[in-house]
C-alpha cells in the first residue's frame, strides 16, 4: 500500500481499576450507523454512565452545528481533515490524551498525527478510505478507473449514486484529473465542475446514505462508497446471491481517519474522558470495529474482531493501491469547492 500524505505538517485523570462505577450521563454525537450498540451497552454496564446517541451524515453538518453554538454534546467524531478547524476555532477542549492509561494501546502509526501533533485534543477512532463500489455481476467487468464513474458507459447511465456532500467527490475528481487537492486555480476547478456537470444526467441520487440498498436492489450499478460500509454491503449482497465489490481505482482512494473530541460546551467532561480511555482498550475497539466495519488504531483489537472483517479486502488495502489523505482547505479553496457544488446541485 502506498500512502501519500497531503496534510499539514495537563489534565490529571483518575481511572479506577476495573472501571469502577461513575455517575451521570454521556451525550455522543456521531455518524449514522457508526456506533456499536454492544460497545455502548458494555460501557454503560461497566461504568454506570448512561449514554445518549445522536447522529449526523457529514462533516459539514457537524461543523455547522458546532459553529452555530450547539450544546448538549460531550463527544463528537470529526474526520482528520476537520480536526484542525475545531482546534483553530476553539470549538473543542484540550485533553491530554497521551496521559490516559489506555493510550499505550494506540498503534504507533496513529500517535501524534499531523492533524493533532501533540495528541492534546483527539483520540484516534476508525480509519479507512473512500472510493466507489459496484455490482460486477451487473457491470460485467472490473472497475479500474474513476473514468468509469465520471464518464460512464451507456449501460451504467442513470444508475450512478454520488455522495451528498463535496468533500470526497471533488477529491475523487482531482485524482482523476491529475490535480492537487484544495485547488485555488479557478481554471482547474472549472474542469472539476465541467466533469461533475457532465456526469449529472447519469446520476440517480446524490446521497451519503442508503448506498448498499441501491446497489443490492440493482437501482445503482456504481456508487460512491466508504470501505467499511462496502464491507457490510458485500456481506448483505452475498446473502442475497449477488456481488458487491469495493474498487481501488488506479488513480488512488481517499484516506481518512476519525477522532473523538470533547466540545467546549460539554457538560459531562469527566465522563467523556472515561469514554475516550474506554475506547482505546483492544476488546472495546474490536467490538466497535465489528459493528462499523472499519479498521481501528488499537494494538491487539484484531483478536476481538470477526474473522470476516480481519480478512476483508475492503479493510486490507492492496499493496499496489495508492491512498491519498485529504486535508482541510483554506478559505479561498473552500469557496471554489462550495461554488462548484452549488452549481452541480442547482
Amino acid at each position: 500500500m502506498k500512502i501519500k500524505s497531503m496534510l499539514w505538517t495537563t489534565v490529571t485523570l483518575t481511572f479506577a481499576a476495573g472501571m469502577a462505577f461513575a455517575e451521570g450521563k454521556l451525550n455522543i454525537y456521531n455518524w449514522t450507523d457508526y456506533t456499536s450498540p454492544e460497545m455502548i451497552e458494555k460501557f454503560e454496564k461497566e461504568t454506570g454512565i448512561e449514554v445518549t446517541l445522536d447522529t449526523y451524515d457529514s462533516n459539514e453538518t457537524l461543523l455547522a452545528k458546532m459553529q452555530a453554538g450547539a450544546t448538549g454534546y460531550d463527544i463528537i467524531v470529526p474526520s482528520h481533515n476537520f480536526i484542525p478547524i475545531y482546534i483553530a476555532e476553539g470549538l473543542v477542549q484540550e485533553v491530554d490524551v497521551a496521559a490516559m492509561p489506555n493510550f499505550q494501546n494506540v498503534k504507533e502509526r496513529w500517535r501524534n498525527p499531523e492533524w493533532d501533533p501533540e495528541q492534546k485534543y483527539s483520540v484516534p477512532f476508525h480509519w479507512g478510505s473512500a472510493s466507489v463500489a459496484y455490482r460486477p455481476d451487473l457491470y460485467g467487468k472490473k472497475l479500474e478507473s474513476y473514468g468509469e464513474f465520471f464518464e460512464p458507459a451507456e449501460e451504467v447511465r442513470g444508475r450512478i449514486s454520488v455522495f451528498k456532500t463535496p468533500e470526497e467527490i471533488v477529491n475523487h475528481a482531482h485524482l482523476y484529473l491529475g490535480q492537487k487537492f484544495c485547488n485555488e486555480d479557478p481554471a482547474e476547478m472549472q474542469k472539476v465542475q465541467d466533469l461533475l456537470l457532465a456526469q449529472k444526467p447519469y446520476v440517480m441520487a446524490y446521497s451519503s446514505e442508503g448506498m448498499n440498498d441501491r446497489l443490492i436492489n440493482g437501482d445503482a450499478i456504481i456508487s460512491n462508497h466508504w470501505n467499511g460500509y462496502a464491507y457490510k454491503g458485500r456481506l448483505l449482497a452475498e446473502e442475497a446471491g449477488k456481488e458487491l465489490v469495493y474498487a481501488y481505482p488506479k488513480e488512488g482512494v481517499i484516506g481518512w481517519a476519525d477522532g473523538l473530541m470533547i466540545p467546549k460546551s460539554a457538560e459531562n467532561v469527566e465522563n467523556a474522558k472515561i469514554f475516550m480511555n474506554f475506547i482505546m482498550d483492544p476488546e472495546n475497539m474490536g467490538i466497535q470495529s465489528n459493528f462499523a466495519g472499519y479498521g481501528g488504531p488499537i494494538e491487539g483489537q484484531e483478536a476481538f474482531m470477526d474473522e470476516s472483517l480481519r480478512n476483508a479486502p475492503e479493510i486490507n488495502i492492496p499493496d499496489d493501491a495508492t491512498v491519498v489523505f485529504s486535508f482541510a482547505c483554506n478559505a479561498d479553496a473552500q469557496s471554489l469547492i462550495d461554488r462548484v457544488w452549488t452549481n452541480v446541485l442547482r
